[in-house]
């Protein structure tokens, strides 16, 4: 029996380990996004004073790990082999639901997640208890006060964060406006980084050391927080405003202080969300095997007791948090949805529009409207003047500027030290991003090109909040119930199947490498100060993701035309929502290749443009005659018509395994950057183009003879006519390459 445990104890710490790396790339959105956005040092400097912050406050915290032993559950109804259900349960449910949501490149909240995963397993099983025993009741069994005021928190959290960033930007913004560095001042400078810096400072006091202070001290602080805030206020404002006359940029230090302590902040507070469960585990095993009581009798009420962390485990899960930030390519993608939703101005729009972001857009231009038709028109021309952004001159390709990247963690800061001081459980992740979206509204960051892209982001982001906690709860409340059931047999087969599953994802994602390398090409294009080298990767781009839609266009091609052929309307249904996704992602890449392309040298960009669209317009043609065609063979096989004919068929699929073959060359060709086969390329379009006339022709012939059903004669003529369409909008895209790939494309 002991031996059991142990396994399960084993299970609990790998899967700790993984929850390390998941939830640190989950949520380094909190402290790398203002810093990387503004891009106030190297991303290697901005990573090291991140790492160091995670570093000390993992070794420096324990926490609130009694959340997991007692923050939701009242272990002393639930006996030892209960609890390790639950833990068990929410283990292997977490770290699935944070990785696919990293995966997807959308931040969400270890708290919400593991909060809601121990709601859900020990709601279950507290209802399983009552089944069996109806004396007792949910309120004995869970700690449902402290349960409701974790998630009232959090999500009032939301709104609160929005509204004081967008405030507070739109002062600093007035105050500063975009030239801050041309208009110097060293009293607002002196002001305005004293108030940040102390702002900062009391959140490191109040958040990151308030449980390494004595009693004493911890008393005396939380008791004059006020008198505490002002002389540090003084002193840092004198500071600043020294170091601004020494011509030192103030910003950078601000925002560099405020990552570090945010980073500590979610190593020491949050830390509890990735090794508070395994720890509570392993406290009720050691308990649990000097009783001599049976697992299934031994009540749990060791758990009510305060938690004490080994100071070897907090070394080691600070060190296992520092390799993931440093290496983790998933923070970078986590990070990079925060910096483009909050990008000044064009960027790459990750999100489409939908219908709530189209109906906020419009309500919020007529709210607008209301105002600008009530205010003075002096008024209007004073903050039009100080939020005129023409006048900047941003050389290092930042997402937005220092100013905007100091009230995102000052502001942040002091949202969760009050929160801290007023002992309400905040989510880091959700009170960080709320803000970032606020100050960057604020900002006038969100224009009419791209309002309802991001507004369609932010509520994305913020449904999958309320995914993740409907789904963790879900998940463990199923799994525990299995568990409850199947017992130590069912407990095992649960717990490989999550290894599996888990070291599947990790281990088998090579697939994901070429959109990593993606992202970093796009945003090297983005950051660039060199138009030469944005046209040369801006080439190799567009040669890539047209060679991943002719191959993907000539494998469709083939379904569609067996589909109608094999009268297979599963076949053909599938091929349809291929392609309609395959339209939606052409859409997204020529949004962010448009981006791309205002960076390129002013002598090329007529020339590149008009070529650039040329060849756009050809997939998109391409893309259409699929939809014809798979249009027309849908109705005609779902209507239960006549079908092809066994000759036409044969006569059919020659033609169309050259123009398969046509697709794949110019696929081909792309790939490899070398367009000199070009001309060779397009003779084999002219001559499939040549066969596909002389069969819609003979085709036309025998429907004078009526030897042809009408009907089927029509669908087929129309995926002839489309695949002579094809090899045409095939003969434009070599022509608009061969010219838009200009002297020397980029080889791959």
């Amino acid at each position: 029996m002991e031996g059991f445990y142990i396994g399960l104890l084993g299970f609990l710490f790998v899967l700790m380990v993984f929850d390390l790396v998941v939830g640190v790339s989950n949520d380094a959105v909190n402290f790398l996004t203002s810093a990387i956005g503004a891009k106030v040092a190297t991303l290697k400097t901005i990573l090291l004073v991140a790492a160091i912050g995670v570093f000390i406050g993992a070794v420096s915290g324990n926490g609130m790990m009694e959340i997991a032993r007692n923050g939701i559950l009242h272990p002393s109804y639930f006996t030892f082999s209960e609890v390790m259900i639950v833990f068990v349960a929410v283990l292997a449910s977490d770290v699935l639901l944070l990785d696919i949501f990293n995966s997807l490149g959308m931040p969400t909240s270890t708290t919400v997640s593991m909060v809601f995963e121990l709601l859900g397993g020990a709601f279950t099983l507290a209802l399983l208890k009552i089944a069996r025993d109806p004396s007792l009741h949910v309120g004995e069994l869970l700690n449902t006060g402290k349960a409701l005021s974790v998630i009232l928190a959090i999500f009032v959290s939301v709104a609160i964060a929005f509204v004081v960033g967008t405030v507070v930007m739109y002062l600093s913004r007035l105050l500063f406006t975009f030239t801050y560095n041309k208009n110097r001042s060293t009293l607002k400078i002196a002001l305005f980084g004293g108030l940040s810096g102390a702002a900062i400072l009391y959140f490191m006091v109040l958040k990151c050391f308030g449980g390494m202070f004595p009693a004493e001290i911890k008393t005396w602080l939380m008791a004059n927080q006020g008198l505490f805030f002002l002389a540090a206020f003084v002193v840092m404002g004198l500071i600043m405003g020294l170091l601004y006359s020494l011509k030192v940029n103030v910003f950078r230090i601000l925002v560099l202080m405020g990552t570090f302590a945010l980073a500590m902040a979610f190593a020491g507070n949050d830390l509890v969300n990735f090794i508070g469960v395994p720890l509570a585990g392993l406290s009720s095993f050691m308990d649990w095997r000097t009783s001599g009581v049976p697992d299934n009798e031994y009540l749990m009420t060791s758990l009510d007791s305060p938690a004490t962390t080994p100071v070897w485990m907090l070394l080691i899960a600070g060190a296992i948090m520092v390799i993931s930030l440093v290496t983790s390519k998933k923070a970078m993608r986590v990070v990079m949805t925060s910096v483009d939703l909050s990008r000044q101005g064009g960027g790459d729009e990750m999100f489409g529009s939908s219908k709530i972001a189209r109906m906020v857009v419009r309500t919020s231009r007529g709210v607008a409207s209301w105002f600008s038709n009530v205010m003075p028109e002096s008024v209007k021309r004073w903050a039009r003047s100080r939020f005129n952004s023409d006048e900047v001159e941003d050389t290092r390709g930042a997402a937005f500027d220092e100013v905007r990247a100091a009230v995102n963690l000052v502001v942040a800061s002091l949202l969760i030290a009050l929160g801290t001081s007023l002992r309400l459980p905040l989510s880091t992740t959700y009170v960080t991003f709320m803000v970032a979206m606020g100050t960057s509204l604020a900002d006038k960051a969100w224009g009419r090109e791209s309002a309802v892209f991001r507004i369609t982001g932010v509520v994305s982001v913020i449904g999958g909040w309320f995914i993740t906690a409907g789904a963790a709860f879900t998940i463990c409340a199923a799994v525990v119930f299995a568990m409850f059931f199947t017992g130590k047999p069912g407990t095992v087969i649960i717990a490989s199947v999550a290894l599996f599953i888990l070291a599947k994802r990790n281990l088998g994602s090579k697939g994901k490498a070429t959109d990593d390398a993606e992202e970093l090409e796009m945003n090297e294009m983005l950051s660039s100060n060199n138009p030469e080298r944005v046209q040369e990767l801006l080439v190799h781009h567009v040669f890539n993701s047209q060679h991943d839609l002719l191959d993907h266009a000539g494998y469709l091609y083939r379904q569609a035309t067996d589909g109608f052929m094999l009268d297979d309307p599963r076949l053909l249904e599938k091929t349809q929502k291929a392609v309609r996704t395959e339209r939606v992602t052409l859409k997204n890449v020529r949004r962010k290749e448009m981006t791309v392309l205002r960076r390129i040298p002013a002598s090329a960009a007529l020339e590149k443009n008009t070529w650039f669209h040329v060849g756009v317009n050809s997939c998109e043609d391409i893309l259409y005659s699929l939809m014809r065609i798979c249009d027309q063979c849908q109705e005609h096989i779902d209507n239960n018509f006549v079908p092809i004919s066994e000759e036409q068929a044969k006569v059919f699929r020659p033609l169309r395994d050259t123009l398969a073959f046509a697709v794949r060359r110019v696929a081909d060709v792309l790939a490899s950057g070398d367009l000199s086969d070009m001309d060779s390329v397009r003779d084999i379009c002219l001559q499939a183009e040549k066969c596909f006339s002389e069969e819609r022709k003979a085709t036309t012939e025998r429907l004078q003879t009526d030897r042809e059903n009408l009907t089927t004669a029509y669908v087929y003529l129309n995926m002839l006519q489309e695949s002579q369409q094809i090899l045409i909008s095939l003969k434009h895209l070599i022509r608009a390459d061969v010219n838009f790939g200009g002297e020397g494309p980029v080889k791959s």
